[in-house]
């Protein structure tokens, strides 16, 4: 390229970026800035209170066993239709996806034989009382970290009693039923 064509060039771009920043000159004296007295959207936030007035409420199950006295049989096989995919319920019968559940009320937990337990819960100690079954049945993801149990719970008390009411008359001797003493303790427990 010769110098003539470099310096027409250079001149253009020279020129192109005058023009540039005297529009922008002009239109910042045409229409000047202008600090808004508000927000022409004003959102609102709320502050949250940090006092502690008031105690968090609890997170977990309501307490079940003034409910099993009165629960339904009959309604907790219709709850337990949709726990068929993975569970049995005969006597007897042959493990699914989940444990056979025949006579698992006070049964040692992680003790069907020949169902692969998730380590957390063959390494959980006690058994399936009321209680246990009631926060397992709840939310068995927050009941037991670890589990293998893809199923989101029964939220409704009434449900859970329901079921475990079914789930007590598959033995051939059902547990007993909690006792007065035994609804005295678990309602003064919650009251604490």
């Amino acid at each position: 390229m010769d110098d003539l064509k470099f310096n027409k060039v250079a001149a253009g771009f020279l020129l192109a970026a005058l023009l540039a920043m005297a529009g922008y000159k002009i239109s910042e004296m045409l229409v000047p800035h202008q600090e808004l007295a508000e927000n022409a959207y004003p959102i609102e936030v709320q502050v949250a209170s940090t006092s502690t007035d008031a105690p968090a409420a609890k997170q977990g199950p309501e307490p079940i066993l003034a409910l099993l006295a009165s629960a339904d049989v009959d309604a907790g096989i219709k709850v337990g239709k949709k726990c068929t995919a993975c569970h049995v319920f005969d006597k007897g019968g042959q493990n699914k996806v989940g444990p056979a559940l025949w006579n698992i009320v006070n049964a040692d937990k992680g003790a069907v034989d020949g169902f692969g337990y998730s380590t957390a819960l063959a390494e959980m100690d006690g058994n399936w009382d009321y209680q246990a079954l009631n926060g397992f049945l709840y939310k068995p993801k927050a009941y037991l970290a670890g589990t293998k149990m893809n199923f989101a719970g029964l939220k409704k008390p009434q449900d859970r009693a329901n079921m475990i009411a079914y789930l007590r008359s598959l033995a051939d001797s059902p547990a007993a039923l909690p006792s007065d003493a035994d609804i005295a303790a678990e309602a003064s427990q919650l009251a604490q």
